[in-house]
């Protein structure tokens, strides 16, 4: 019951820091403190994201299309690495170091590549998805396998347990909140990967979308795609969130 009630308070405090943020940037464009070329109102956000609604959902379509299909890859991906280098050595002396490379190459400069190998469909997007998108799942979930108790090992093992049953009576449990912490991250970099994809080439979504409102200077458009990007990466944290609460109902009742 405590925890519920800080939570909620803790939320009420968030929601309170917002409105008061949205009030002083209303109040500065208002009072002519800031040029509206240069930073639009809320309200002017506001009105932009109403009038541009329905084209803002059709390219919604495209972007969360890309980003669900490359953060399912990514997680399958990064959850067989991780399974891999957790049950060979050799496997993770070989890989470990090249999985840390692939997050040392700028997402902006692999980008072109990929949309100049593979065309402007999909295909690109989804690979720089997965890209951004396996390495926390791999990370953490290979040092959750790697911190289960030994001596809950060694006894599974004197008892005869296989090396299956142990994976998934110990090792896959024990590593699931490291898994969902991941995920949070993933379903972020999901989002974002989709539209830095979509800036550098691509026919809709809402990259496209940034991208031509950016050069019209419709910075009221591009504010409100923005908030809304921001909206659906904070939807889909909430809904794994909600996944975790259905799958470690043992975590609630703590």
């Amino acid at each position: 019951m405590r925890r519920k009630l800080q939570n909620t308070t803790n939320k009420l405090w968030s929601a309170a820091a917002v409105i008061v943020i949205l009030i002083l940037w209303q109040f500065a464009c208002s009072a002519g403190m800031i040029s509206k070329f240069l930073l639009p109102s809320p309200l002017d956000v506001a009105k932009a994201f109403a009038s541009e609604f329905p084209l803002l959902m059709e390219n919604a379509k495209v972007t969360l299309a890309e980003a669900f299909i490359g953060l399912l890859s990514g997680v399958l991906i990064g959850f067989f690495m991780a399974v891999i280098m957790d049950r060979f050595e050799k496997m993770y002396q070989a890989l470990y170091p090249l999985v840390v490379l692939t997050q040392t190459i700028p997402t902006v400069a692999i980008a072109p590549l990929l949309v100049l190998w593979f065309g402007y469909e999909m295909m690109p997007k989804i690979i720089l998805i997965v890209i951004v998108t396996f390495f926390p799942v791999t990370v953490s979930l290979l040092d959750g396998f790697r911190s289960a108790d030994r001596d809950t090992l060694n006894l599974l093992r004197a008892m005869g347990a296989s090396k299956i049953q142990i994976f998934w009576t110990v090792k896959f449990p024990g590593a699931l909140n490291q898994f969902f912490a991941s995920l949070r991250i993933a379903v972020s970099y999901a989002v974002v990967g989709a539209v830095i994809s979509e800036w550098l080439g691509g026919f809709s979504g809402l990259g496209v979308y940034m991208t031509r409102v950016r050069k019209a200077f419709s910075f009221d458009k591009m504010f409100a795609v923005i908030f809304l990007i921001s909206a659906i990466s904070l939807l889909l944290m909430w809904m794994v969130d909600l996944v975790q609460r259905k799958c470690m109902p043992w975590e609630e009742r703590k």
